[in-house]
């Protein structure tokens, strides 16, 4: 079964930038698809921010087009989000999570089938 580790989280002004990553393992990364996801303090978990298939296609949510790119490096079965301009709402503890070959993007956290613990990012001054 894939595991995935996301590390990268901290305190961050805003304005700033910071960069997740989201490491996988048990199986090779390049037969999933991964997605990001993001749940704020006292909100329900939103639906995929961004998401990267296994043939390098990205997927991003209005919300995070042009702040947030994910990226991914198949050899090192890590999947990056680079966030930039980072504002006090993207604060929350920030998630990764695979699924298999089939329908991309997926949108929905129980569309996929492997999720990382999370991740806390703060925006703060």
């Amino acid at each position: 079964q894939l595991q995935l580790v996301e590390s990268g989280g901290g305190l961050v002004r805003p304005g700033g930038s910071l960069t997740l990553s989201c490491k996988a393992s048990g199986l090779p990364l390049k037969y999933y698809a991964i997605g990001w996801f993001r749940r704020a303090p006292g909100k329900e978990r939103e639906g995929v921010l961004c998401a990267s298939s296994n043939d390098g296609t990205s997927y991003y949510a209005d919300s995070v087009k042009g702040r947030f790119t994910i990226s991914r490096d198949d050899a090192r079965d890590t999947v990056y989000l680079q966030m930039i301009s980072l504002k006090p709402e993207d604060t929350g503890v920030y998630y990764c999570a695979g699924k298999g070959l089939g329908r991309f993007p997926a949108y929905s956290w129980d569309d996929y089938d492997s999720w990382g613990q999370g991740t806390q990012v703060t925006v703060s001054a």
